[in-house]
């Protein structure tokens, strides 16, 4: 399939007649993987969309076929994009791509100045948010915000976070921060200067070989001694 057979469209309240299959693959996806996120029930994915903090993939005869959404931390100064998801049959067909890019120009419009973070176990979500401007992170630069992490309580791995006392586990943990895109100055192109030629030391290997020959061989320096 071609990217053009999906639209990616910020979610309404028209799209609720998804979110228990969103739901329901979100926890299949999981358990697949041997890895967890926070379970969301499809009243607060409902919800998401209500609020339009969620966007949507579409098959173009209205079937569900991604979906991801925005969660705020820290009073707003923090958001996650949250719960990505493509149907299985779509995987690795660039629709993930399409909605990672969507959620994410659609939280710097709605929150400009928070700082974008995201744990996963998933390298191709790891290339995606790179490709946005995200990096890698310690979990210490991540909100401190207690509801985000009481979020984490029925990933699978959540004993190894309490474990390691937060300040790790299984996802990697990746942020994009406007404040810092927004300092960046570009280095101004230095042009090459151009070396003068210096003398070449005499060292060829015919150079070498004639210091060589005009050393005393060993039978030499005896008759010299002897001498």
């Amino acid at each position: 399939m071609n990217q053009s057979d999906f639209i990616v469209i910020i979610a309404e309240e028209q799209h609720v007649i998804h979110s228990a299959q969103i739901c329901a693959e979100m926890e299949s996806s999981a358990k697949a993987r041997g890895t967890g996120i926070a379970k969301r029930s499809p009243e607060y994915i409902t919800q998401k969309m209500m609020e339009g903090k969620a966007v949507i993939a579409l098959h173009a005869d209205g079937r569900w076929a991604g979906f991801c959404y925005i969660e705020t931390w820290g009073h707003g100064k923090y958001v996650a994009n949250s719960g990505l998801i493509v149907s299985p049959d779509l995987r690795k067909s660039g629709l993930a791509r399409q909605i990672k890019k969507k959620i994410f120009e659609l939280s710097r419009h709605k929150y400009p100045d928070a700082k974008i973070f995201g744990l996963t176990t998933a390298l191709a979500v790891m290339r995606i948010n790179s490709s946005l401007g995200y990096t890698p992170v310690t979990y210490s630069e991540l909100t401190d915000d207690e509801e985000f992490w009481k979020g984490c309580r029925s990933c699978v791995n959540f004993e190894i976070l309490q474990s390691k006392g937060r300040s790790n586990c299984l996802c990697t943990a990746m942020l994009y921060d406007p404040a810092k895109e927004e300092s960046f100055v570009a280095l101004p192109v230095v042009e090459k200067v151009e070396k003068q030629a210096q003398p070449q030391k005499a060292n060829s290997v015919q150079d070498r070989w004639a210091r060589h020959r005009q050393r005393p061989t060993q039978s030499q320096t005896s008759n010299m001694t002897a001498a």
